[in-house]
């Protein structure tokens, strides 16, 4: 089977200690990812890959070293539950939405020694897929990777292909998948940190050719008003009252949708500032 290719054209060579609020939402928001490090202590990680070797995991259509476990949230894992509402990550994603979060799901990705890389993508679906289903379908999402491990050239690093959530070319047409690109780059980071990308960015994670495994919780949140297109299966009632009480509220129902269809030109009331969008805001 043919790898992503393990040469990218760089690495990463940016401080990520030293970003503001205001820089990490312009990271974000320009180059479609930032990290954060350091958000997750050691024993938390510990603590954390107990619950995760405990469950059942499956292998994806193309290596049985790349595997995974869904809806972590409803699984006996306190302390991966207690992650999808950690409030340095909350408060920086309610920053930057201006909004009430949504979490759309949970899931842990084990990645093994042999496992080839993953093809570049993107996690956009602005009309569904079968492999994402209707829930893609979101406008505005992203997607949060906690890295449980040291995350080395040789131990499956994360690739982006920054500013491509940008571009209006076909080849950013977001169902589009490549095995390689030559502009890539490389993420690395100490085990603990987290990088947020951008759903309409290409990325993929490169081959695990070390000896040990890569273990990975990614969360995915969306902003309230930013609904799928269509209707999806909700999370089940029974299952969100038992959540814990920081992180009940993020599971709110997957079809909220905060929009005015019917919108006149000119609305009555209409607000004369909105610091959202100022230019300026990334030098807040």
């Amino acid at each position: 089977m043919k790898t992503i290719e393990d040469k990218p054209g760089k690495s990463s060579t940016t401080d990520w200690s030293r970003l503001t609020r205001a820089q990490r939402v312009k990271h974000l928001e320009i180059e479609g990812y930032v990290l954060i490090p350091d958000l997750v202590s050691r024993d938390k990680i510990d603590a954390m890959k107990a619950e995760l070797y405990r469950l059942p995991t499956k292998a994806t259509d193309y290596s049985e070293n790349q595997r995974s476990c869904t809806d972590i949230q409803w699984t006996d894992s306190p302390n991966c539950i207690d992650l999808i509402g950690l409030p340095a990550m909350t408060q920086f994603l309610e920053a930057l939405f201006g909004d009430e979060l949504i979490c759309t799901s949970c899931v842990y990705a084990l990645s093994r020694p042999g496992h080839p890389g993953i093809a570049i993508h993107t996690d956009a679906q602005p009309y569904g897929s079968k492999i994402f289903g209707m829930q893609a379908s979101a406008p505005r999402l992203v997607r949060v990777l906690y890295y449980l491990d040291d995350l080395v050239p040789e131990r499956a690093p994360l690739l982006v292909i920054p500013h491509s959530h940008l571009s209006l070319h076909s080849d950013a047409n977001p169902y589009n998948r490549y095995l390689s690109h030559p502009e890539a780059l490389m993420l690395t980071c100490r085990a603990g940190s987290a990088a947020i990308i951008n759903q309409s960015i290409f990325h993929a994670n490169y081959p695990n050719k070390s000896k040990e495994d890569r273990n990975l919780l990614a969360i995915a949140y969306r902003p309230a008003w930013a609904g799928p297109v269509a209707e999806v299966p909700d999370w089940p009632a029974d299952k969100v009252a038992k959540l814990p009480q920081h992180v009940r509220p993020l599971f709110k129902s997957l079809n909220t949708r905060k929009i005015d269809f019917d919108v006149p030109n000119r609305p009555a009331n209409m607000a004369t500032e909105a610091a959202g969008i100022n230019p300026s805001r990334w030098d807040v």
